[in-house]
């Protein structure tokens, strides 16, 4: 019976801090605006561009947003065509617990994050993952995490039922979710919202080593 793995990108797959932190700098220097402190910017990974700048940036109206949005993927994608996969590195483990995954006949990959396509595929390219994952949701085709429907689309597409199925993430976005579509949640500490925050994870892990056990756990059957 088919288990289905849908992971975040940005703060569990990825570390992509660098990127984010120069390129929301970028998108509020081009309006003129005060940059926010690296922890407020770091506490929006994971939503979808609009919704983090109406919330970095509620008193500008939105055409500001929307040039802040423009100016931010603009930066970003400058950034990840000069460094290629340095731009955003795998985590320690990463790779070899995702494809450790893969290479099971009983289980299948999925993406839910607040990237853009064209942002996400880039990404994957540069680590080798084209084609890696069953689904693949972003944030051009969705409501911005936490609501459900990146999760829905996911196990649709996938005829995985959410029994068996379980989200990876780092932030509460990842964590309600996760809740709202029924799904077991596992938390990673190595990512950009504090573990404690993650209250309704069902296991909170601290190396990527974990996590195919944790997967098979989680969704019914022993490690």
């Amino acid at each position: 019976m088919t288990r289905l793995a849908i992971f975040d990108v940005d703060g569990t797959l990825v570390d992509s801090q660098g990127d984010i932190v120069a390129s929301m700098t970028g998108a509020f220097q081009a309006v003129g605006l005060p940059v926010p402190a690296r922890a407020a910017i770091l506490s929006i990974v994971g939503l979808s561009l609009d919704h983090a700048m109406v919330r970095l940036a509620p008193e500008a109206d939105t055409a500001t947003h929307d040039r802040m949005v423009a100016a931010y993927k603009a930066h970003y994608q400058e950034l990840r065509v000069k460094a290629g996969a340095a731009s955003s590195p795998l985590y320690p483990g990463i790779r070899e617990a995702v494809e450790a995954l893969a290479a099971r006949d009983d289980t299948v990959l999925a993406i839910a994050t607040g990237k853009s396509r064209r942002g996400l595929l880039a990404l994957l390219e540069n680590h080798g993952w084209s084609g890696l994952f069953a689904s693949v949701q972003v944030a051009d085709d969705h409501p911005s995490k936490p609501h459900p429907s990146m999760l829905f689309t996911a196990l649709a597409e996938t005829g995985v039922t959410a029994e068996r199925a379980v989200m990876i993430g780092d932030t509460t976005y990842d964590m309600d979710m996760a809740g709202a579509a029924g799904l077991s949640f596992l938390g990673v500490d190595w990512g950009y919202h504090p573990p404690a925050l993650l209250t309704g994870a069902a296991e909170i892990l601290s190396a990527a080593a974990q996590i195919p056990d944790a997967v098979l756990r989680l969704t019914g059957e022993p490690a």
